[in-house]
């Protein structure tokens, strides 16, 4: 694979995709008005995977990554996130808790290779940790316990598709989500029917418009197809090192969008809380590049 300067071009796709991501946040928050949350995650993969599954050729992939990762992202991520930000924590917040998931993957990661955890990776977990923490000592109101554990919980479900992803190496990504969307559906709507019930189902598609919809549609074609298509786009022509760093703007994005759009409040605890949590997981990121460089030079 040859690879590029990392320009303009590139810098501005980028910004797009953490944009889009970060902002996606306040999108699943106005469609939770009008969809309860687990039918909202079954339409979004449902848009996500029908009609282009017909268009899109298979990834070279074994149907068990495929349908692992249809239910570690589907149920695990966005079904316990779309339940948790219907009511249970602010949008805003949301987006930076998920962040926690870094600290489950290297942990999976680690467990699966036998390394330890080194200095700067112990550093960058207490400061995502502190700044989890801080979350905690202020729930009331938009944020519970509660909400904070079922985002956690996303965050694990997110580090289980990492997990996945990392095994079946380099694959054309947007076909490999556009497939494995296929596995979410039938649990979301089975956990919708069972929890959210057939009438209340019924109700929303029923009274459901063009905005909610358009909800749906972000959620599956922004979120999914661009995001995900974009940023693997990005991965097999520039460095990682260039890529990884921009997904730190997700929950700026997502902090600030939910402030202007939503007026969520961003009292001082929510400034220290996003400084820890983005710091840590910084100092993961360019930590040990730095210490290696470091150690290098003479």
């Amino acid at each position: 694979m040859t690879t590029e300067n990392f320009g303009l071009r590139a810098f501005l796709l980028a910004l797009a995709v953490v944009a889009v991501w970060g902002t996606n946040f306040v999108v699943i928050r106005l469609g939770l008005d009008a969809l309860p949350p687990l039918l909202f995650a079954a339409l979004r993969f449902t848009l996500a995977a029908l009609p282009l599954v017909f268009f899109i050729k298979r990834p070279a992939v074994p149907w068990r990554d495929l349908i692992l990762y249809g239910l570690y992202i589907g149920v695990g991520q966005f079904g316990l996130l779309f339940i948790a930000i219907d009511g249970l924590i602010a949008p805003g917040l949301a987006s930076l808790v998920v962040q926690v998931q870094v600290v489950f993957t290297i942990g999976l990661a680690m467990r699966g290779t036998g390394e330890r955890l080194t200095g700067v990776q112990y550093a960058a977990l207490a400061l995502a940790i502190a700044g989890v923490g801080i979350i905690l000592a202020h729930t009331g109101g938009t944020t519970t316990p509660l909400g904070v554990a079922l985002v956690v919980g996303a965050a694990l479900g997110w580090s289980l598709g990492n997990m996945v992803q990392r095994r079946v190496g380099r694959v054309d990504m947007l076909a490999f989500v556009v497939w494995s969307s296929l596995f979410a559906i039938p649990p979301l709507f089975a956990l919708a029917l069972l929890f959210e019930g057939g009438p209340v189902i019924a109700a929303a598609v029923a009274n459901a418009g063009l905005l909610v919809w358009a909800a749906v549609a972000w959620q599956a074609v922004g979120n999914t197809m661009f995001g995900y298509g974009a940023w693997g786009w990005l991965l097999a022509r520039y460095p990682a090192s260039a890529v990884a760093p921009m997904a730190l703007m997700v929950p700026v994005f997502g902090m600030g969008s939910a402030a202007l759009v939503l007026g969520e409040p961003l009292p001082a605890w929510k400034i220290a809380a996003a400084a820890l949590i983005i710091g840590g997981l910084a100092v993961n990121l360019f930590g040990p590049r730095l210490l290696a460089r470091r150690a290098i030079t003479p």
